[in-house]
Parts: structure tokens; C-alpha cells; sequence
């Protein structure tokens, strides 16, 4: 049986809120309001600071749907950050393209996850209702890494135009150490697999 949990906790509010920073943010980049657009980041990169301290220092703020809803939350903001400063040409195609197709599978495996981990009978109701808790996710320390290392990027880059050093060669070395972290976190998930996941039987 799943456990049954509040899903309407602070870093559950405060991951909804970067999710819904994330098309405005797109849209101050591809209108080229850079200045602003770093101030947007900074307050969705608050949201993620704030959201993992509560959930670490307050347990009853701690949710199973939080454990999801946090990563998710940072691969839509990251997916669009990334699409837009490419539309910019501030990021190259080919390393978006990675970023993307990597969290793409990983949100597809969420799913399954969600889906697998659901009690019979299986319903549209019971999988789309955030009460019902079924498993925990625990993301690699490499994919910790990785995701760190691509905000770093999105800063880097949101910052370049305004301080004139978009052809810096350090920012192109951060571009391939993003590859880098980035296949070797979708590595990480195919390697360990099912240690990311903890099933919750219930109470």
C-alpha cells in the first residue's frame, strides 16, 4: 500500500514556483533582456536553495513527492534556460541537445517509476493524485554534480552579453565540462538503476 502524505509543503510550493519561472525566464532570453534575466535566475536559483534546506532541517516537510518534484523542477527550468540561450547563441547546439536528451529519459523513467510502484488496481486517479506516495527518488552524487555545474553554466552564460566576454575561452571549457558531467550522470543512472529508487510500502 502507498503511504498518504500532505503534498502541499513549503518546497513543494517553492519547486511549483521555479517551474513557473522557467517560461518566463525563456522568454527575457529570447527577447534579450539579459539584465533582467539574470535577476529572474538568481530568485528561481533562491527557490532551489531554499526548498532542499527545509526539506533537510524540517521533517514534516519532507515529502515523497518532493523527492521528484525538486529534480523536475530543475530539469525544466535547465531544458528551457538552455533552448533559449542557444536561440541566443550563447550556448552550441550540439551540448543542449545532450543536456536534453538526458533528461528526457530520466523524466520518461520517473513516469515508469510512478507507474510500476502504483498499487493494483492502476488508475488515472491514483497516479496523477500527488497524495498517494510510492517510491522515493535518490539522485547520484555525480548527477548532484552535474546539475550544479549546469546552473554554473546558465549563469555564465545569462552574464556573458552584459559583461561583454561571451567568447571567453573559459566559457567554452565550461561547455565541455558540462558534456562531460552531463554523460557521465546519465552513465551513473544506468549503472546503479534500481539504487535510486526506494519504494515506500506504506504504514
Amino acid at each position: 500500500m502507498p503511504q498518504y502524505e500532505n503534498p502541499w509543503t513549503i518546497p513543494n510550493m517553492l519547486s511549483m514556483t521555479r517551474i513557473g519561472l522557467a517560461p518566463v525566464l525563456g522568454y527575457l532570453i529570447v527577447e534579450e533582456d539579459f539584465n533582467i534575466a539574470l535577476g529572474v535566475f538568481a530568485l528561481a536559483g533562491l527557490t532551489d536553495l531554499l526548498d532542499g534546506f527545509i526539506a533537510r532541517n524540517w521533517a514534516s516537510q519532507k515529502s515523497a513527492l518532493g523527492s521528484a518534484l525538486d529534480p523536475l523542477a530543475d530539469k525544466i527550468l535547465i531544458s528551457i534556460l538552455y533552448v533559449s540561450l542557444t536561440y541566443a547563441d550563447l550556448i552550441p547546439v550540439p551540448l543542449t541537445y545532450m543536456i536534453i536528451s538526458r533528461d528526457v529519459m530520466l523524466i520518461a523513467a520517473v513516469f515508469y517509476v510512478r507507474y510500476r510502484t502504483l498499487p493494483t488496481p492502476r488508475t488515472l486517479s491514483k497516479y496523477f493524485n500527488p497524495c498517494y506516495a510510492t517510491a522515493r527518488l535518490k539522485p547520484t552524487f555525480i548527477s548532484k554534480v552535474n546539475t550544479a555545474v549546469q546552473l554554473i553554466l546558465v549563469a555564465a552564460s545569462l552574464a556573458a552579453p552584459v559583461f561583454n566576454y561571451a567568447d571567453s575561452i573559459y566559457l567554452q571549457i565550461l561547455w565541455c565540462f558540462t558534456a562531460f558531467t552531463t554523460a557521465a550522470s546519465a552513465y551513473s543512472y544506468y549503472h546503479y538503476g534500481r539504487k535510486t529508487v526506494q519504494v515506500i510500502k506504506g504504514r
